[in-house]
């Protein structure tokens, strides 16, 4: 089936121009400033609207297993919100699996944890919780399987050390894989962790207070020095929060080391006063809210380019999970927020509507950049002649308020409850099917593809900087 949208403002993270765009066999089959096209052929009219690339958001965690609690969204749930968000490809953050077990093992859980559920396309960063020499020699292999991003915990339960970070990312590096790094100070943690239940202070407060930016910035420094000591391996920061972070980053742009950064929503547009609220448990997740000094350090770094890419982190409990598990003790409670439905409207709203941003950054941040940085450029992210027609319209005259019960997620609360978003998502398309419409998801489950992603290629990295 032929699909041409007319009269739209195609805009991609290099330009914007009104043309009218021809959908053939799945992909963009060419651009011009008028098309006629013979029948049979739909024709969609985006006067007036938007038209950019599907989203692409690299940091989800569907159906992930924390040894508290699995979370609420699957493939399925979490792929439908994704599509019904404006976005057309995950790539998923894989969970721990077994002591001692091998990379490809996790990587055949989430095979099976995806096919036939997927409603949009999907690839997998490979996880690595316990380094020897059959998980070193393992890299190439997953790499040449398409897993081309590995995620380092400094935290949590499989925390590595100095010495394991280096041996790890010297490999991925020969390897052609991108290192991926949740950078928090897992010794410093753990002392003020302990010492406020201790002292009986388990309110969700508490929870921020023990994860202070300081351990996040320590973390994300160390490692940029150990990167550097690694043959200058590729890094990539994910889910930064707060302000000295992104000015070690800086640092380490200005020196020229290859280093990436991701935010999300929550930290732009969310703060520490939620955990004063009476439904704080919400809102727990790591690292913590930050002040609104942050948020701002933050938004600086969306405007000026010192942060590349914004995903969402979705890692979804039902507040029925937090308060069952937790018993309103932060210590118990399970981290992670829903949002991956919200991150599109949430960032145009606030930023290119607000004069923030421009269109073309949107685009950039929401699509381009983690497309050229995770080895799916220009398959995905564009849209030119020969790219997937993963395409968002979205409307920008027209006002949204997120309310929950519109979502498509499998929570049973949104972090943005009341948020008020100047635009609206009017369609959704994911390799020329239409999987969105007006408010109505009309995807299926198994239509999503596994995305066998390309090694790192530091001359399409280089370019996401627009």
């Amino acid at each position: 089936m032929r699909v041409l949208i007319k009269n739209g403002l195609i805009v991609n993270a290099d330009g914007q121009a009104k043309q009218d765009l021809l959908i053939e066999d799945g992909l963009v089959k060419c651009l011009a400033d008028t098309l006629e096209v013979e029948p049979p052929c739909e024709t969609i009219d985006a006067s007036g609207c938007y038209v950019m690339p599907g989203g692409v958001d690299v940091h989800t965690h569907f159906n992930i297993d924390t040894g508290i609690a699995r979370s609420c969204d699957d493939f399925f749930t979490g792929t439908r919100a994704a599509a019904c968000g404006g976005t057309t490809t995950i790539v998923d953050h894989m969970g721990f699996g077994p002591p001692g077990c091998s990379l490809h093992h996790q990587l055949a859980v989430y095979h099976d944890y995806a096919a036939y559920k997927a409603v949009i396309d999907y690839s997998f960063h490979g996880v690595i919780q316990h380094v020897n020499h059959a998980v070193l020699d393992d890299i190439p292999r997953m790499v040449e399987a398409g897993i081309s991003s590995f995620k380092l915990y400094l935290t949590y339960q499989y925390k590595l050390n100095d010495d394991e970070l280096l041996r790890v990312m010297r490999h991925l590096h020969s390897a052609g894989a991108l290192t991926t790094v949740h950078p928090e100070n897992d010794a410093a943690i753990a002392q003020k962790r302990a010492g406020f239940i201790s002292a009986g202070k388990t309110a969700p407060r508490y929870h921020a207070l023990s994860r202070p930016l300081e351990c996040e910035a320590e973390a994300i420094a160390r490692t940029i020095n150990l990167a550097q000591l690694a043959g200058n391996a590729p890094l990539y920061i994910v889910h930064l929060s707060n302000g000295l972070g992104l000015d070690y980053l800086r640092i380490a742009r200005a020196r020229r080391q290859p280093v990436w950064v991701e935010t999300c929503p929550q930290y732009l547009l969310l703060d520490d006063r939620c955990y004063e609220r009476e439904d704080a448990l919400k809102f727990i997740l790591s690292p913590p809210l930050r002040n609104t000094s942050n948020n701002d350090d933050l938004w600086c770094g969306v405007v000026d380019g010192s942060i590349d890419t914004i995903a969402t982190d979705h890692c979804a409990f039902s507040m029925t999970q937090r308060q069952q598990l937790s018993g309103g003790d932060f210590s118990r409670c399970p981290n992670g927020l829903p949002g991956v439905e919200n991150r599109l409207l949430l960032l145009f709203s606030h930023g290119v509507m607000t004069g923030r941003i421009s269109t073309q950054r949107f685009v950039a941040l929401t699509s381009a950049n983690p497309a050229k940085l995770f080895g799916l450029w220009p398959q995905k992210g564009l849209l030119a002649p020969g790219s997937d027609a993963d395409i968002v319209i979205i409307d920008p005259k027209r006002t949204t308020t997120i309310h929950h019960a519109a979502l498509h997620d499998n929570a049973d609360y949104s972090p943005w409850e009341g948020f008020i978003c100047q635009g609206a998502l009017r369609q959704t398309f994911a390799r020329g099917r239409l999987i969105f419409d007006n408010g109505t998801f009309t995807g299926s489950a198994g239509q999503g593809r596994f995305l066998r992603r390309n090694p790192f290629n530091a001359a399409h990295a280089s370019g996401t900087e627009s």
